[in-house]
């Protein structure tokens, strides 16, 4: 190669290399303030966190349909946001959980496949699951009483309160106490013994505690145990319900792992 080839062939690397520095340089930049400020919608209820951790305490759950305003994003899984009611917090970033808002249309907010809005419709559930949840989460916090009345909203039990956001949300009234409304679900169509089987929204139902441990359980023939609790069946291995006190009264508690799993004996849908 003569000095002439030479030259011409630094001259063309030194411009490729300065034009992908270049173009990197202007999009990262570009691409972060798009985010921020931005409008995203919730397409699966989300629970807005004080701190971008899934171990940070809930502030509330987001329902399906509500628009958040990104303040910015935080870290590679999470938005700090500002919710309708002005609350700031943090919600995972997952395109499974929102959507970017673009004038009057909306686009994946981190999906770059095209079937990714038509995937997430199919696991939110109708829009009545929607609202039962966010009539149930109104009232997070909200002490328990064992055999609460059922026309006060000032203290619940597990059957009271779920009856309740039942009536909130669609004007249903459910039977009064656990085991009559897990009988009206069963009435009602299919119902699953494996809680993993459940969709958004349904009602869960489970015997007497006797331990934390699986063992406790063995050998129970769960067909017919006594229902002795319910709640509201929230997706990625949650329960929104109200047990005691001490578990802080109407709250989310994790399925998995816990005596609630090996405690469960059906579940379905009351719609």
């Amino acid at each position: 190669m003569n000095w002439k080839s030479k030259i011409i062939t630094a001259s063309v690397t030194a411009t490729m290399l300065m034009g992908s520095l270049t173009t990197g340089a202007l999009t990262t930049p570009a691409s972060a303030a798009a985010v921020e400020n931005s409008k995203v919608k919730v397409i699966w209820g989300v629970n807005l966190r004080t701190s971008p951790s899934s171990s940070a305490s809930i502030v509330r759950l987001v329902p399906k349909g509500e628009i958040v305003t990104v303040v910015q994003k935080s870290g590679s899984g999470w938005y700090k946001v500002t919710d309708s009611g002005n609350r700031t917090g943090y919600i995972s970033s997952s395109s499974k959980y929102t959507q970017a808002v673009k004038g009057n249309t909306t686009t994946g907010s981190g999906s770059t496949s095209g079937s990714g809005s038509d995937s997430s419709t199919s696991v939110t559930g109708s829009a009545s699951v929607e609202k039962v949840i966010a009539a149930g989460m109104k009232y997070w916090g909200t002490p328990y009483e064992f055999g609460a009345s059922r026309n006060s909203t000032a203290t619940f039990d597990c059957s009271s309160f779920v009856r309740q956001a039942f009536i909130d949300a669609l004007g249903i009234k459910l039977p009064s106490d656990s085991r009559k409304q897990g009988a009206y679900v069963k009435a009602n169509g299919t119902v699953q013994t494996n809680w993993k089987n459940l969709k958004r929204g349904d009602l869960m139902y489970f015997m007497s505690y006797k331990g934390s441990s699986a063992s406790s359980y063995s050998g129970v023939n769960k067909s017919t145990a006594t229902i002795t609790h319910t709640g509201i069946y929230l997706g990625d291995g949650k329960i929104l319900h109200t047990y005691s006190n001490a578990g802080g009264g109407v709250t989310i508690s994790d399925i998995s792992g816990k005596h609630w799993e090996y405690r469960f004996l059906f579940g379905g849908s009351a719609l």
